[in-house]
């Protein structure tokens, strides 16, 4: 009985195996796959760092304003509805007041990505310093 290729009558295999090279190629594939590093899409937003002791209670502010995206790319400011415009010219507005009230930022469940980068660009780009993400809890898993 013949192995793969050979003949019954004895003379030599003239073909070459590539099992050994197929072998190499899907070892070099793997690793070059594994060190591909990982995309990563973010934001960088600043936010403020703390200089109160951690004994100290956090004061509290009277005035908030809150900057709400919806899942039909709505912007809201406190409950209405504004344009970007707007919102640059609210966060401008809100910095010449004695104390600049804390921004809270809330995107529903389904607001979309791209108008979340948008409005994120806008408030960092008009120096708000009093600024926090709300509503991230209701998306823990525990």
């Amino acid at each position: 009985m013949a192995m793969s290729g050979g003949k019954d009558d004895g003379s030599p295999m003239m073909e070459i195996n590539t099992t050994p090279l197929i072998d190499v190629m899907l070892v070099l594939l793997i690793m070059f796959i594994i060190t591909i590093p990982v995309a990563t899409h973010s934001v960088d937003i600043d936010l403020p760092v703390s200089n109160d002791t951690p004994n100290d209670p956090p004061p509290v502010d009277p005035v908030k304003n809150k900057v709400v995206l919806t899942q039909d790319n709505k912007i809201l400011w406190n409950g209405t509805e504004i344009t970007d415009g707007q919102l640059l010219d609210n966060l401008k507005l809100s910095l010449t007041l004695p104390v600049e009230p804390e921004l809270q930022f809330e995107p529903e469940e389904n607001a979309a990505y791209d108008l979340s980068v948008k409005v994120l660009n806008v408030i960092k780009g008009s120096q708000v310093t009093k600024f926090g993400f709300v509503g991230n809890e209701k998306y823990a898993s525990f």
